[in-house]
């Protein structure tokens, strides 16, 4: 009898073996799901702000070009070297606004800037969803190995085990290769 009670206390320890082993591996996903949310969090905010401020410089270069057009306008009399003047220097500071590489604030700079946020968005949400579906493969298999315990049904500890390890793929997918499985976006 004491034999039987020996392999079944033995049995159990693999199995608290394998859940923890398991919670690591899901306190891992779920560290990297965060950091990859907040990441796209970030991300998603620059971008918009970066997409606010093109905007902005589109509405000022239209305000902009506006009264240029108006005074070209004028009627004649009006000083025609203080009006080439005026239109000269906002001509130039419309010039600066498309594109002002110094800066960094041009419409063409802030556009890639915002582009560049979203890329960094999307990446950081493609391996989000990997960390996700990895968590809720590592938590099913943390069920179905607790369940061996209070069944004696082996298939399931291996089970559990078998999702466990396919977590840690889908876990490192979304490290190292967050672009390889489109399928699970």
């Amino acid at each position: 009898m004491s034999g039987g009670h020996g392999a079944v206390e033995s049995s159990n320890k693999r199995v608290a073996l394998l859940i923890s082993v398991l919670a690591l591996f899901l306190a891992g996903a779920e560290t990297l799901a965060k950091s990859a949310q907040t990441e796209a969090l970030g991300a998603n905010i620059e971008a918009a702000n970066q997409w606010a401020y093109f905007q902005a410089r589109t509405i000022r270069g239209t305000v902009l070009k506006t009264a240029d057009e108006a005074l070209a306008l004028l009627p004649p009399g009006a000083d025609p070297a203080a009006l080439k003047a005026k239109r000269d220097e906002w001509a130039a500071t419309m010039a600066r606004w498309e594109s002002d590489p110094a800066k960094g604030e041009g419409r063409k700079e802030l556009s890639a800037k915002a582009q560049g946020a979203e890329v960094r968005r999307d990446l950081a949400l493609e391996r989000y969803h990997h960390y996700e579906l990895a968590s809720a493969a590592i938590q099913i298999g943390i069920v179905l190995a607790s369940a061996e315990v209070i069944t004696g049904i082996v298939a399931l500890a291996f089970a559990g085990g078998l999702l466990g390890v396919i977590g840690l793929g889908l876990a490192s997918f979304g490290l190292f290769a967050p672009h390889a499985l489109p399928f699970f976006h």
